[in-house]
């Protein structure tokens, strides 16, 4: 029997739950990922299939002809990354609940890395291999 993973925005108005396996965590350092965080973005990611969210207060936002972001409009909580094209969905690592026994394996678009942190000493991987 699988374990679910579960997470929520900081309200609570929107959870979910994850019934499959987790990605390891990848930073993101582009600069969606900057403004919609404030920082860079470390995120899991499930297949869509194993997800379901609860509440009414998630909202999408299409940041781009290839993707949107998922989001609460009532505490501003970024959860959620995926593209219109395909069966997965990043889950921002922060939102999961207790331990996520996750560690964060690589990072993607540090030539766009804010220049008042330094990267994190994790490998760097072509985007394409892990969005």
């Amino acid at each position: 029997m699988s374990e679910t993973t579960k997470g929520s925005c900081l309200c609570g108005s929107v959870h979910y739950e994850v019934s499959g396996p987790m990605r390891p965590v990848c930073a993101c350092h582009c600069n969606q990922c900057r403004k919609t965080s404030g920082h860079y973005v470390a995120a899991t990611q499930v297949s869509s299939a194993d997800l379901t969210i609860f509440g009414d207060s998630l909202r999408w936002f299409k940041s781009s002809d290839l993707a949107e972001r998922g989001f609460c409009q009532t505490c501003g909580s970024n959860l959620f990354w995926r593209r219109f094209i395909g069966e997965k969905t990043s889950i921002f690592a922060g939102t999961i609940d207790g331990p996520t026994n996750l560690t964060m394996e690589n990072q993607i678009c540090t030539d766009t890395a804010g220049d008042y942190y330094d990267l994190p000493p994790i490998p760097v991987v072509e985007q394409s291999n892990v969005a």
